[in-house]
């Protein structure tokens, strides 16, 4: 169903959705410790097992009797020790409350390390944190669990979602019930990768942005074959040049499917959200560059007709940005510009 708690009012030279994403990734990045006066919880470095037995490298820390607990990761590049927004989430939680587990996703930061497993856009994605949740279960993480991720980790959430409605009817010996999953929170979550794509790709400035994510990839896939010999066809890498390249050269033959556009398909979070039971906030932004302006009705739609969904859309925002102006933190009594974090762990707080 569509719900709103509060309005998001950015500063003026932000209102555009690109200047807000270049901004809150280039220039925020800077000083974001001095914006929060939380501390960094003190986190212990732990190895997971996920789905196919596959490592997942993970920071746990648990504060003095915890009330629930949050299992997030970020988006399509990154690692743990550079995630700074991540970072942001974990420290506010942290300070009311939760119990917090952050990791490095598949193929991504210490876990590429463990295992040269490349990313699957949530196909098993979604059953890492299930096992995450029930193995942090086992180390005194309380439920519910929440699941939170922004841009593709957004889709990896929403697949864990599904994960769990299926794993804690059906596995038995996992050690989670069906009461002990909460639900989800995602930040302008990628849902339609093949309209997306196209969209960005032949935007003038998109194109760039395009490139830029393809080149961190690249990165990815060769920290992947110096850390794992013989895995990888180095020619397959250097041929990987874009997004699309990244997954067709590498990803889909090993997942089994025919073409780069019937992967994006099966792993569409759009399609996920009319079968989704547990609550879910999903805060996007009309504005945000990265996805095709077509799929914000489709997602009214689905949102609609699902009433354990709740949407926010925004107008302005970017991607995964919401950077708030100062008028707008006095209005709705945010003590840091981090809007969406903010809004995030009030819907949470409010589900306790």
């Amino acid at each position: 169903m569509d719900s709103c708690f509060l309005p998001y009012n950015p500063p003026l030279f932000l209102r555009n959705g690109i200047a807000m994403t270049i901004y809150t990734h280039r220039w925020a990045n800077r000083d974001w410790e001095k914006t929060i006066n939380h501390p960094e919880p003190t986190f212990q470095p732990t190895i997971f097992t996920g789905a196919q037995g596959v490592p997942i490298f993970g920071l746990v820390a648990i504060p003095e009797n915890p009330h629930s607990t949050i299992i997030a990761t970020y988006g399509i590049t990154g690692e743990l020790e550079t995630e700074w927004f991540l970072q942001i989430l974990g420290r506010k939680a942290y300070a009311q409350g939760y119990a917090v587990v952050l990791f490095d996703w598949r193929a991504h930061g210490k876990t590429a390390d463990l295992s040269p497993t490349l990313t699957s856009d949530g196909l098993y994605e979604g059953e890492d944190f299930v096992r995450i949740a029930a193995q942090a279960k086992s180390m005194g993480c309380p439920s519910k669990f929440w699941f939170v991720g922004s841009s593709l980790g957004g889709q990896l959430a929403l697949w864990g979602i599904k994960a769990a409605q299926e794993l804690t009817r059906d596995d038995k010996d996992l050690g989670l019930e069906d009461s002990d999953i909460g639900g989800a929170t995602v930040i302008c979550p990628s849902l339609d990768s093949n309209r997306s794509l196209s969209y960005l790709v032949q935007h003038p400035v998109g194109k760039y942005l395009e490139k830029a994510i393809a080149s961190k990839l690249k990165e990815l896939a060769w920290r992947i074959h110096d850390a794992h010999p013989g895995v990888f066809d180095a020619q397959a890498i250097e041929r990987a040049n874009s997004i699309w390249g990244f997954d067709h050269e590498l990803v889909i033959e090993k997942l089994g499917f025919p073409s780069v556009e019937a992967y994006y398909e099966a792993t569409s979070a759009l399609y996920l959200l009319p079968n989704l039971a547990k609550p879910i906030l999903m805060i996007y932004a009309a504005n945000d560059p990265f996805f095709h302006p077509d799929i914000i009705n489709d997602l009214k739609i689905a949102c609609r007709k699902n009433p354990a969904i709740d949407l926010w859309l925004t107008k302005h925002g970017g991607h995964v940005g919401y950077f708030s102006s100062k008028k707008c933190q006095l209005q709705i009594e945010d003590s840091d510009p981090w809007w969406a974090w903010n809004r995030a762990l009030q819907w949470l707080a409010a589900r306790r």
